[in-house]
């Protein structure tokens, strides 16, 4: 879906090349106050409002390449996000970390992206100049926000919403059919579960995503359940696949998460396992998997 910029009062959504699917997000522009969030949809858009002067505080919803790609172009204005997401802004070590890339899988996969992140991504170590913290509201004028802490996604997930004209916006909360991406080091599926959960019982009149679709005017109850339950049936098909003993390697052939093998392979089979490990420590500490010399298995 593609959609022209939007205006909501002193709210602009930017929309995000080819529909603002990764390795794009849709950016909001607070215009009064100057305040660009996630800077990464047309840079074109962003090098215009820059030289116009529009821009002087950038904001981050959380510290994934796909929403800070063009924040090399800010890098004289100040930048606030959520605490616990600044790490891997700080070092690119801890960056690939942050995304599980370790041992010798992990040291491959780094030598492909890192020349990605530094390049098509712009990765320059930052150090946030403030803090985005849950509950915090900041008065912008004729405009009130509203931080809300959506862990899950990420340790420091963050949504706001924009008192007066009831708008909130969700970031990775996208209520995509694709579903929650939670594949990260320190990502969670209950916390994603729970976040979720905590948006749509915000009552808000326009819904704002970071990704595709982006604009929901009164979501109905059943996108909200349907995104949740992308959880559920991945987790279904992984416990069916385990009624025979598994390996990783054999869980991530049978591509659960994306249905099927996908090009660049590296990439998609890193977000392939990365979920599939997540789903197979939460059904190990409920005692319904369990893994015998490196093969998961059902518990009957």
């Amino acid at each position: 879906m593609t959609f022209q910029e939007q205006c909501y009062g002193p709210i602009r959504l930017i929309p995000g090349d080819n529909g603002g699917r990764y390795p794009s997000c849709h950016s909001i522009l607070l215009e009064d106050a100057g305040i660009l969030i996630d800077p990464a949809s047309n840079r074109e858009r962003l090098e215009e409002l820059q030289a116009q002067g529009k821009i002087r505080m950038v904001w981050l919803s959380h510290w994934h390449e796909d929403h800070f790609r063009d924040l090399d172009l800010f890098d004289d204005r100040p930048l606030w996000m959520n605490p616990h997401d600044a790490p891997p802004l700080s070092d690119m070590e801890i960056f690939f970390e942050w995304y599980g890339l370790n041992g010798k899988a992990g040291r491959q996969l780094r030598l492909h992206w890192e020349p990605i992140l530094k390049e098509q991504f712009h990765f320059r170590p930052r150090t946030p100049d403030g803090f985005l913290n849950d509950g915090d509201r900041i008065n912008l004028g004729n405009l009130t926000v509203e931080v809300i802490h959506i862990p899950g996604h990420t340790p420091g997930h963050v949504a706001f919403y924009f008192r007066e004209p009831e708008i909130l916006f969700m970031g990775d909360c996208d209520l995509t059919a694709f579903g929650p991406w939670y594949g990260d080091r320190y990502s969670s599926i209950e916390q994603t579960i729970n976040s979720v959960q905590r948006l749509r019982n915000i009552p808000a009149r326009v819904y704002l995503a970071g990704h595709e679709t982006g604009i929901f005017e009164n979501p109905s109850q059943e996108l909200w359940q349907n995104y949740l339950d992308v959880i559920q049936k991945r987790e279904t098909a992984l416990l069916n696949l385990l009624t025979k003993p598994k390996t990783m390697d054999e869980i991530v052939e049978a591509w659960i998460v994306y249905g099927k093998e996908r090009q660049p392979r590296e990439f998609y089979e890193f977000g392939e396992r990365a979920h599939m490990e997540k789903h197979l420590e939460r059904l190990m500490d409920s005692g319904v998997v369990t893994c015998d010399s490196g093969r998961y298995r059902r518990i009957d």
